[in-house]
């Protein structure tokens, strides 16, 4: 499933391509018919990104919301666009640019409304300008789920994937099964600005490259993403050398390195229960 800097980047696409061309739309797969009724004829106005949605806005306050799941895929063409495929949700086609769609978990035409009520579900993202750290904490604090889990919850930090949540916690030397609710603001300041630049990067460039990763493994090789953690199972980690765990939390893989990843420093000391210490007195 991408993550929130894959769709941040689509939408900055989509603003610099696509905002102030009018469309007509079409639905090949059929499933689409009404809202390509809908949307046909108008102009694009705006486009943006919360966490691993995105929003549309068109004449007359026509919205349309997006979300890829795991097997969703845009395709952009600037010039003559070839036949969509079968599996094409909606085709967006103007004289200059052309969008299709296949396979999203959510295509739909919302109301203002049902807009805000979708983006008051999701949690803080860490790329938008106006996204409160204290708000983030305080979501991703609640309750004794441990933190890695935590993290993949899109009602507390919106964007963040399997691979930035693995990253992070590794940049920020935070155990990932810590219980949420016992990471200290600290630690989490640290964590929040390690997501941040993970998807600030990707979102500019396309590619994660973590600080630290190993080398490619040849010289003058095309760039790729490069992880310290994530997808290397037995691998040296490039902080210690220890090897790299990965386990399975809640049917996702995990991956970190328990050598550097510790737990005793970043524990909230225990809160006294009522009653405890009176026998002291």
């Amino acid at each position: 499933m991408p993550e929130g800097h894959s769709i941040h980047r689509v939408a900055r696409v989509h603003r610099r391509w696509l905002v102030g061309r009018r469309f007509t739309a079409d639905s090949p797969q059929g499933r689409l018919d009404r809202a390509a009724r809908v949307l046909s004829g108008r102009v694009l106005l705006g486009v943006d990104a919360h966490g691993k949605h995105l929003f549309h806005v068109f004449e007359e306050d026509v919205r349309l919301h997006i979300h890829l799941g795991l097997f969703g895929r845009i395709r952009h063409f600037r010039s003559e666009a070839p036949a969509p495929s079968l599996a094409c949700r909606l085709r967006l086609a103007s004289t200059a640019a052309t969008l299709h769609l296949s396979g999203p978990s959510a295509c739909e035409l919302l109301t203002p409304e049902g807009e805000a009520a979708l983006r008051a579900r999701l949690g803080e993202d860490p790329l938008r300008a106006e996204a409160s750290p204290d708000r983030a904490y305080a979501r991703l604090t609640s309750g004794r789920m441990p933190l890695a889990q935590a993290l993949l919850d899109q009602g507390r930090i919106a964007g963040v994937g399997n691979i930035v949540r693995a990253e992070a916690l590794f940049l920020a030397r935070l155990p990932p099964l810590l219980p949420a609710c016992e990471l200290e603001r600290d630690a989490f300041d640290t964590l929040w600005s390690a997501m941040r630049t993970l998807l600030e990067d990707g979102a500019r460039d396309g590619l994660i490259v973590t600080p630290g990763a190993p080398p490619l493994p040849s010289p003058g090789r095309k760039r790729a993403e490069r992880f310290c953690v994530y997808g290397r199972t037995g691998l040296p980690c490039p902080r210690c050398g220890a090897k790299v765990k990965g386990q399975t939390l809640a049917a996702r893989t995990l991956y970190s390195c328990a050598a550097c990843q510790g737990v005793d420093r970043v524990r909230r000391p225990r809160r006294a229960r009522a009653g405890e210490g009176e026998a002291s007195r």
